[in-house]
C-alpha cells in the first residue's frame, strides 16, 4: 500500500513517464533483497535478463534529465517498498495460501486508505466511481495472479516480467487511443521481450530432468 500510495504521489508532481522509470526498479531492488533474504542464487543470465528488461524499460519510457528530483526519490523510495513486498509475498506464500493472503493485503489497504481518505475526502462523480471500482477490482485480480505466481517459481525470476507491463501499456494504446509505437518504442519492446525469454529458456533449462 505504501510503495502504491508514493508512487501515486510522485505520478502527481512529475510527468508518468519519469515516476514509471523510477518505480520499475522494484525487481532490480527483489533481487537483491532475495539474495540476502531469501537465500536465493542468481545467475549471470538471470542478472543479464533483469539488465536487458531494465535498459528496454529506460528507452521505452524516455525519462527526462529532470527524473530525480524530491519527486523521483519519492517513487525510488516507492520502488524500494514494492521489492520489499515481493520478497516479503514470498516468504509468507509458504506458510499461508494464496486466497488468505490477497483477503489480508487488502484488508489491511482498505482500513489504511479509508482512514487517511477521511481527513481529505472529496466526493466522487459517478464516472470517477465506476473508474475507481474497476480500478479495484483489476488490482485485486492482478495481485491475486501475482501471489500465484511468486507461490510457484523464485522471486527473482518472476521479477524481471514486471517490465512486460510495459508491452501491454503499449498494446492497449494501440487498441483503445490508436497510438502506433514508433522505432523507438520498438526497440525497447524488443530489448524487453529479449531479456524476458532469456530467463524462460535458463529456467527450462534449469527445471530440466539431468541425464
Amino acid at each position: 500500500w505504501s510503495g502504491v500510495t508514493l508512487m501515486f504521489a510522485s505520478a502527481s508532481m512529475i510527468p508518468l513517464t519519469d515516476a514509471t522509470a523510477i518505480s520499475f526498479l522494484n525487481p532490480v531492488f527483489a533481487m537483491l533483497f532475495a539474495v540476502y533474504f531469501l537465500k536465493e542464487k542468481i545467475g549471470k543470465y538471470r542478472w543479464l535478463a533483469v539488465f536487458l528488461a531494465l535498459t528496454g524499460s529506460f528507452i521505452l519510457l524516455r525519462p527526462s534529465n529532470n527524473t530525480f528530483q524530491i519527486a523521483g526519490l519519492l517513487a525510488l523510495f516507492a520502488a524500494v517498498l514494492m521489492g520489499c513486498e515481493l520478497i516479503l509475498m514470498k516468504m509468507i506464500t509458504k506458510k499461508e495460501n494464496s486466497f488468505q493472503i490477497l483477503m489480508i493485503n487488502n484488508s489491511i489497504g482498505f482500513i489504511v486508505s479509508i482512514s487517511a481518505a477521511y481527513f481529505i475526502w472529496q466526493q466522487p462523480t459517478l464516472y470517477q466511481w465506476i473508474a475507481l471500482i474497476s480500478l479495484g477490482l483489476l488490482m485485486i485480480c492482478a495481485q491475486a495472479f501475482y501471489i500465484n505466481a511468486i507461490a510457484l517459481a523464485d522471486a527473482s525470476y518472476i521479477a524481471p516480467f514486471s517490465y512486460m507491463t510495459l508491452i501491454f501499456v503499449t498494446f492497449y494504446d494501440f487498441a483503445i487511443f490508436h497510438e502506433i509505437p514508433d522505432h523507438i518504442s520498438l526497440i525497447g519492446i524488443s530489448i524487453i521481450l529479449t531479456g524476458a525469454i532469456l530467463l524462460a529458456w535458463r529456467e527450462k533449462i534449469k527445471l530440466e530432468p539431468k541425464i
